[in-house]
């Protein structure tokens, strides 16, 4: 099967493809020692070389690479730092299966092609990322080997990377936040994928973020997260936390608020203010009346005050719709959250908290679509996560993620006309609403 169910990539792990053909897409910008020993290093690769294309996406340096025969050199006009758009550069152009991107200051080891790109062939949805080490290679030859030269060498890997792949087991237990932990400098993905899910945002025109960003987006669509340890490249230099001579607390909070636009989860995006693409859509049936439509969403929103409600009622007879949290009829059509929670009927929200639980275990886990029950076994709604969504879609089967029903307490239905008094007031038990 081309698939996995979750982020399962363990279940393959034994599973050698055939080589595929690969494209390797070398970010540079006027680092001619560098890029001279990387290239020699991917010339040095176990991979098949007939089956290896090395494409150098240039961003502009002043005075053009020089490349040796075999090698493309694609050029883009220097508009500041343009990663993002370099990359989206080579991978334009790339004709290989898998896509292997590499910073020009990123030397791999003979291995590194093959082991990144394993994953890849077999499940195209699969995004992996090697271990990237770090050692200063000033003076370094470009006919050293990196594998021998590195470890003499070596500079502090960052702990909190390497922590964060211990335990996680390399990424196998990923959720919706290790986004984090995809560095594009050492990243592999199948061209496909790439280009379904779009390449990198090119708004992000400074150092750090829109291989986070994109990462998430990937995420997001279904794709299986793996860091592989034995595809091991070397930085050039320490890691950006430990440099010098930068505000790197003021860069690091331009990258933090560009990304808390662009991803919603919590954790990534602002406590009180609402994002821009909601990470919980609530649509709610049809036929309510006007007071189990009021308590219904203000119930939600208070449970859950970021998201977003959807209601079907015409605008001019909701009475919920002044709330920019509520969207009327098709205003709320195609919002492609994480989670999407669509009611069965009318309900009220008395305690937050096991439902909270349920959601935020959506797509994160093996569970990708849920049916809520109430204590009777009543059906209250039904919801499921974005990567199942899409994950369905593309493979034409919900088999990627597992459907459950369960019980979740402190959530009841509605009756017709619950008592608005007693809710707005806080007064009476559920015996006013249920």
């Amino acid at each position: 099967m081309p698939w996995v169910p979750g982020n399962r990539w363990d279940l393959v792990a034994d599973r050698q493809p055939d080589p595929p053909r690969v494209t390797v897409i070398v970010t540079h910008y006027d680092q001619p020692e560098q890029l001279a020993r990387t290239l020699a290093a991917l010339q040095r690769q176990d991979h098949p070389a007939e089956r290896l294309e090395i494409i150098v996406a240039d961003d502009g340096s002043p005075t053009e690479p020089v490349v040796p025969p075999g090698i493309r050199l694609l050029r883009q006009e220097d508009r500041g730092f343009r990663a993002a758009a370099a990359r989206n550069l080579g991978a334009a152009a790339a004709t290989g299966d898998v896509l292997c991107f590499l910073d020009a200051d990123t030397t791999p080891e003979p291995e590194y092609v093959r082991q990144l790109t394993r994953l890849p062939a077999l499940l195209p949805e699969a995004v992996t990322v090697g271990r990237r080490r770090h050692a200063d290679l000033t003076g370094l030859d470009a006919g050293t080997p990196v594998a021998d030269a590195g470890p003499a060498r070596e500079l502090a890997e960052p702990a909190w990377l390497r922590d964060a792949y211990a335990g996680s087991d390399n990424l196998l237990h990923a959720d919706d936040r290790s986004y984090r932990y995809v560095i594009s400098a050492v990243a592999a993905c199948s061209r496909a994928f790439f280009e379904e899910i779009g390449g990198f945002d090119e708004s992000f025109s400074s150092y750090g973020g829109e291989d986070w960003e994109w990462a998430h987006r990937a995420w997001q669509a279904g794709a299986v997260l793996a860091h592989v340890p034995r595809a091991v490249a070397w930085h050039d230099g320490p890691d950006w936390a430990g440099r010098s001579g930068d505000d790197r607390v003021r860069e690091g909070n331009r990258q933090s608020l560009l990304l808390a636009q662009k991803i919603p989860v919590a954790g990534s995006s602002g406590r009180g203010l609402l994002p821009a693409t909601p990470d919980l859509v609530v649509h709610l049936p049809d036929g309510l009346t006007p007071s189990a439509e009021f308590v219904c969403v203000d119930s939600v929103l208070a449970a859950f005050p970021l998201a977003t409600v959807v209601v079907r009622t015409p605008e001019e007879e909701s009475l919920v719709r002044a709330d920019p949290r509520v969207r009327v009829g098709a205003e709320g059509s195609g919002l492609d959250a994480r989670v999407t929670l669509r009611l069965d009927q009318a309900l009220v929200i008395q305690d937050a908290a096991p439902l909270s639980a349920a959601l935020s275990s959506l797509g994160q886990g093996s569970v990708g679509t849920m049916t809520l029950l109430d204590d009777d076994g009543v059906v209250l709604a039904r919801a499921d996560a974005r990567r199942a969504r899409h994950r369905a879609h593309r493979w034409g089967t919900s088999a990627g993620f597992d459907e459950v029903a369960l019980t979740v307490d402190g959530v009841h239905a509605l009756r017709d006309e619950p008592h608005v008094e007693a809710w707005v007031g806080g007064w009476g038990g559920p015996e006013r609403f249920v």
